[in-house]
């Protein structure tokens, strides 16, 4: 269910991971709180990179739902 949302003037992709599949611990760029393995979340990365895809991807981070959503 990978999508496409504009903030602030720019494109994202946001791809939700379930619970099941977040198999790592991220720090939440929104709140700098962690996000610990088995949590419902998002991987969030620029959809109207000037760079390469496979950068805009790399430099992909991991929100909560709620912190990407008031973002």
């Amino acid at each position: 269910m990978r999508r496409t949302e504009i903030k602030r003037s720019r494109e994202y992709t946001v791809q939700p991971i379930r619970a099941e599949r977040a198999v790592k611990s991220y720090i939440c760029p929104g709140c700098s709180g962690e996000i610990l393995p088995g949590t419902a979340h998002v991987a969030v990365w620029q959809a109207d990179s000037i760079m390469s895809d496979d950068s805009a991807l790399a430099d992909r981070r991991h929100w909560h739902n709620h912190c990407w959503k008031v973002a």
